[in-house]
């Protein structure tokens, strides 16, 4: 992309890829040290993006009718975050939004990232296999296995993981994982990492791209995470955590192993 040299200048040009998608980034009114580095880094990237005003869980009254408690306490297992709820929210907004554009895929970013110099380029050779996902994760803040099925410009490949991954920073979807968010999705019951991470159960397809091109910076730890411990039950948690964990865990593992096995066979018979 940019040479070293110029590292202080972003390269004013837009990408290809905007005419393919919406970007929204979602950033809360008080974060502004986030909004300007988040601003400068995509400047740099060629993408155009929307500022999604982050609802502040400061803001948020409980109870709410798009915040389920009871059962998030039976799923989760923890008492209500604000701070979880308004990121929840902030992102079914950006697929509310996505609906309401003319575009059939968006690119969703949290304000605490880091990109790949490969980024856009990669993320168009995504876009010309959008057959082959509803949802498609960009980051991921776990470690789990990634199996490549099917590669893309340069280092990267589309890539099934068969168990959880945590993190919502940046991933793409297409108009029908929107719907899905925006109605199937509320009211929460989950964190939205947890919640969007069981797309199978609505017939949806997702992917991620190996290795990720997007990662989640540890300095500019995410507004959630701080104090988590408060809102832990321990040895209190319902029983029923267990149950529910034990059903999405081996539904997932299911679910992805199938079509992992599919993407295999017919891959050889190509």
């Amino acid at each position: 992309m940019s040479h070293p040299a110029d590292h202080r200048q972003p390269r004013f040009y837009i990408h290809p890829v905007n005419a393919r998608l919406s970007t929204y980034l979602i950033n809360l009114d008080r974060a502004g040290d986030r909004r300007k580095r988040m601003s400068w880094l995509l400047a740099r990237h060629g993408l155009v993006f929307e500022r999604v005003q982050a609802v502040d869980g400061n803001d948020i009254q409980l109870p709410s009718p798009f915040f389920d408690e009871r059962g998030y306490l039976e799923r989760h297992g923890r008492r209500p975050n604000r701070a979880e709820i308004g990121c929840y929210l902030s992102h079914v907004e950006c697929a509310r939004r996505l609906l309401e554009s003319s575009f059939e895929h968006a690119l969703i970013l949290e304000d605490d990232l880091d990109f790949d110099e490969e980024l856009l380029d990669t993320l168009s050779s995504a876009l010309d296999q959008a057959g082959s996902w509803d949802l498609l994760r960009l980051s991921s803040v776990n470690s789990g296995h990634k199996f490549p099925v099917l590669q893309l410009s340069g280092k990267h490949s589309l890539a099934l993981a068969l168990t959880r991954e945590k993190g919502s920073g940046a991933y793409v979807i297409n108009r029908r994982a929107a719907e899905w968010i925006v109605t199937a999705l509320l009211p929460m019951r989950l964190p939205y990492d947890l919640a969007f991470d069981l797309e199978h159960e609505a017939g949806l397809k997702g992917c991620f791209i190996t290795p990720e091109p997007v990662s989640q910076s540890a300095e500019r730890m995410s507004y959630i995470q701080t104090r988590l411990s408060d809102y832990k039950l321990k040895h209190r948690r319902p029983a029923s955590v267990m149950l529910h964990r034990a059903r999405m865990e081996s539904g997932r593992f299911i679910a992805r192993l199938a079509r992992l096995v599919l993407w295999r066979i017919f891959s050889a018979f190509r």
